[in-house]
């Protein structure tokens, strides 16, 4: 098959404008509740990824580290649940080095990294095509959070295997998660097809407070950098310097939170439009969600997938499962 990303580039123009505009009425709208908020992946843009993939490298973060030893581990296992002629479709792929070190042992057939970060997936597929020659290669740039409509060219592949790692799931509120595996359930189509998950476990707190608020502060930085990106997506006047970074453990959810908290009175502005913050108020900014193996195991069970093979590591801190389409 070639490797000419043609249809890619077709379904990104007719996407583009109209994605924009919705991320500037969302920003909006977030940025006006009583309470602001913005979605997470307002932190991917090109510097955005960049930081997250500092972060990965961090001594604090465990969820990389133990994630990628719990794959290499288990290669061999999750290779035979998985069988042969993939259609491996990465959802979030970043630089695609998570499922670049699963190709030795799925092998498969087509591979389709998806991200919101277009410059910087196209980036990550250049040098990806390098490596694996033998493995057509058809990069999609768009968000995925509120839609799966794939290109047709991807739809009408056969044994699709969605790869959901980095415990992205854990972004969404559950009632979020339950749609959004119901929408992967709807892409497989009637001839079925199955979900690679990676999913973080309930942990100690303190655990989970160095591992969003390192003592390096490369987190704090990818927080702040979703305000540079606000600005450049809604014409706003965030100030970095006016704002900081605050990581907490709402125990009553099971959910950490980032937040940016004020340092003073501010007024943010942008084309038709303006906010006031007080000090010390905040914009939340991320959840993530840690779940139980048997509330992760019952959410897929409920939204579209079972036969479930899982895999952890020895503490039980991580959680990598495989669930077909029912």
């Amino acid at each position: 098959m070639s490797h000419d990303i043609v249809d890619f580039e077709t379904y990104r123009t007719e996407k583009f404008g109209s994605d924009r505009e919705t991320a500037r009425l969302e920003l909006i709208n977030g940025l006006s509740r009583p309470k602001a908020r913005i979605a997470p992946k307002y932190f991917y843009d090109a510097l955005g990824s960049k930081l997250f993939e500092a972060i990965c490298q961090l001594d604090e973060y465990y969820l990389t580290r133990t994630e990628v030893a719990i794959f290499a581990d288990h290669a061999a296992e999750i290779a035979e649940v998985v069988g042969p002629g993939t259609t491996l479709i990465d959802l979030g792929a970043g630089n695609c080095e998570k499922a670049a070190r699963l190709f030795p042992a799925l092998q498969p057939n087509h591979y389709v990294p998806v991200d919101i970060s277009v410059e910087f997936l196209l980036r990550a597929v250049e040098a990806l095509r390098k490596s694996y020659p033998q493995i057509p290669i058809h990069p999609v740039g768009f968000d995925f959070s509120e839609s799966l409509a794939l290109p047709a060219m991807v739809r009408k592949r056969s044994k699709k295997l969605f790869f959901y790692p980095g415990s992205s799931l854990g972004n969404f509120s559950p009632l979020q998660a339950a749609q959004f595996l119901t929408r992967i359930r709807a892409a497989c189509g009637e001839r079925g097809g199955a979900l690679l998950l990676g999913i973080d476990l309930v942990k100690p707190v303190e655990v989970l407070d160095a591992a969003y608020d390192d003592a390096l502060g490369v987190t704090a930085a990818f927080n702040l950098n979703a305000l540079r990106h606000i600005n450049r997506l809604l014409g706003s006047d965030f100030s970095v310097r006016d704002w900081q970074h605050k990581a907490v453990f709402n125990a009553a959810q099971s959910r950490m939170e980032m937040h940016l908290h004020a340092r003073r009175d501010v007024t943010v502005t942008w084309p038709g439009g303006a906010r006031e913050f007080s000090a010390g108020e905040g914009i939340h900014t991320e959840n993530s969600y840690k779940y139980s193996r048997r509330a992760i195991l019952d959410l897929l069970q409920r939204n579209g997938f079972g036969e479930t093979s899982c895999w952890s590591d020895a503490e039980s801190r991580y959680l990598v499962c495989h669930a077909r389409t029912i």
